[in-house]
């Protein structure tokens, strides 16, 4: 009887040890790895540092991040590629590159990478993420909204003037006894963006509030995980397993469903005579006719929940490493109080029309922003087409990585590129502003709170130091520690707040 080919090979496949197959699969890796690095190769692709089958070189990107990236600098140039699995990391350096993608071919990078763990939170929703023309229309009218509602206005100013009052009643409850700053800096900051998009703001004892706050926090930290990473190479495995990526889901689900009631509310109150928040503005937008398709209901909550994580998230770890600065520099502490008695005085607070007359404390804050370096990577991007940077071959779809590290560190820019150092920003006793300083990135997806989160730094800083002197607790030694996550963020400290007796 004669038998077909693929029977005698199901046959010899079944009869195979156990070893033989494993050997077999082993094999077939590492004749795909070894062809997939020759077609790199004849494609002059960027350089890049040798990694594992399948894995690619995800065990050495996912210790300390921003050290391991400058070894690689040194050793393949401003221009290298990883491979996390399969998907090629370009990562770029200096500013001529930087410029390159993200201005020069600003419209060939303008989209973001669509990871599986972001499509499971977010679908294709929201501002941060998603793409294309859905993109552009959800950007262009939150911008409109939030300038509606004080963006770069007196009114806008008040608020944060409000809150820092807020503030500073809760820090000086610690009577100078040892805290941890975290969550009062992050309620206040997110305060403001929640008075623009909810249309109110949270007591900084309300518990329910505190455990969202938490959960935002969770997730920064959970998103850099290894078992998230392994979930982007492997979503159809990983969905099964527990760890913390599952974890990483059901902290964003409660902020979604806060999200979600405070939506419900909003339509239940909704006066079509007068539009108090952004949730009231989107709602009114919903109503109309001839509304654009990419509108709808999803893409409201998504388009809060961006506004409410970007609002609180960034410029509260920003706000945390200036405090611990301050605490490791009383000098340059001592300087900036200085300059805020003889402009400011005790009198009032201080305003944004101050600003100008302060270089000194405004050129703490750039440097605060410089050291703290929250987005080490700025916002990954992918390409739209094949391309090429720097004569190497970009395909599309590859993910763009800019190395901000490097540029806020580079010897060639900065005086004292790993010291805390506010001269760097100053030039004759002046504000001097500097062109490699890019912590809110540069070109179409420049970061929309821009203007907000500058405001906030410089009124809430000015405020905090107006009225205290920040130290270190007896017998305590702070360090610049470092929590990876989402963004970089100091590790947990305790402080002491001084009240200033003047």
């Amino acid at each position: 009887m004669q038998l077909s080919l693929g029977t005698v090979l199901s046959s010899l496949w079944e009869r195979a040890p156990l070893q033989t197959l494993f050997l077999f699969f082993a094999m077939l890796l590492i004749l795909a790895h070894y062809l997939q690095r020759r077609r790199r190769m004849h494609r002059n692709y960027p350089p890049n540092p040798p990694g594992l089958p399948i894995l690619g070189n995800f065990f050495q990107m996912f210790k300390t991040p921003q050290i391991i990236t400058q070894k690689f600098v040194k050793k393949y140039g401003n221009v290298f590629c990883l491979y996390i699995g399969n998907t090629p990391f370009m990562i770029v350096t200096g500013l001529p590159l930087i410029k390159e993608v993200l201005v020069n071919q600003g419209q060939v990078f303008i989209d973001r990478p669509q990871f599986p763990t972001h499509v499971h939170v977010f679908k294709t929703f929201g501002l941060i993420m998603s793409i294309g023309q859905e993109w552009r229309q959800q950007r262009r009218f939150a911008l409109m909204t939030l300038r509606n509602f004080g963006l770069g206005k007196k009114t806008l100013e008040d608020r944060i003037q409000e809150e820092a009052r807020y503030l500073i009643e809760a820090i000086r409850e610690e009577k100078a006894q040892p805290f941890d700053p975290h969550f009062q800096i992050n309620n206040a900051v997110s305060n403001i963006i929640c008075s623009i998009t909810f249309g109110h703001r949270f007591e900084y004892h309300d518990s329910w509030f505190r455990e969202l706050l938490k959960s935002l926090d969770e997730v920064t930290v959970l998103e850099a995980r290894w078992e998230c990473q392994l979930y982007n190479m492997f979503p159809w495995i990983m969905k099964f397993l527990p760890g913390v990526h599952q974890k990483f889901f059901r902290e964003w689900k409660k902020l979604e469903s806060f999200v979600k009631y405070v939506i419900k509310q909003h339509k239940e109150d909704l006066n079509p005579e007068e539009t108090l928040d952004f949730i009231d503005a989107y709602l009114k937008e919903l109503s109309k006719d001839n509304i654009h398709s990419s509108f709808n209901e999803e893409n409201l909550v998504f388009c809060t929940l961006d506004l409410f994580f970007a609002g609180t998230e960034t410029t509260s770890t920003t706000l945390r490493w200036a405090l611990l600065y301050m605490a490791l520099y009383p000098e340059i502490q001592g300087k900036i109080q200085a300059e805020i008695d003889q402009v400011v005085g005790q009198a009032r607070q201080p305003t944004m029309a101050d600003k100008e007359n302060m270089p000194y404390t405004n050129a703490a804050i750039h440097e605060v922003q410089r050291m703290g370096n929250i987005v080490p990577f700025n916002v990954p991007r992918v390409a739209t087409v094949d391309t090429t940077v720097a004569g190497y071959y970009v395909p599309k779809g590859a993910l763009m990585l800019t190395n901000l590290t490097a540029l806020h560190r580079d010897p060639n820019e900065w005086a004292t590129p790993e010291t805390f150092n506010p001269e760097h920003f100053l030039e004759n006793g002046q504000f001097k502003k500097r062109e490699s300083f890019l912590p809110f990135s540069i070109g179409k997806r420049v970061c929309l709170g821009e203007q907000l989160a500058r405001t906030e730094l410089f009124l809430f800083f000015t405020c905090l130091l107006q009225k205290f002197t920040f130290q270190a607790p007896p017998n305590t030694q702070l360090s610049l520690d470092t929590r990876y996550g989402l963004t970089t963020s100091p590790a947990s400290y305790q402080i002491c707040a001084l009240p200033r007796v003047m």
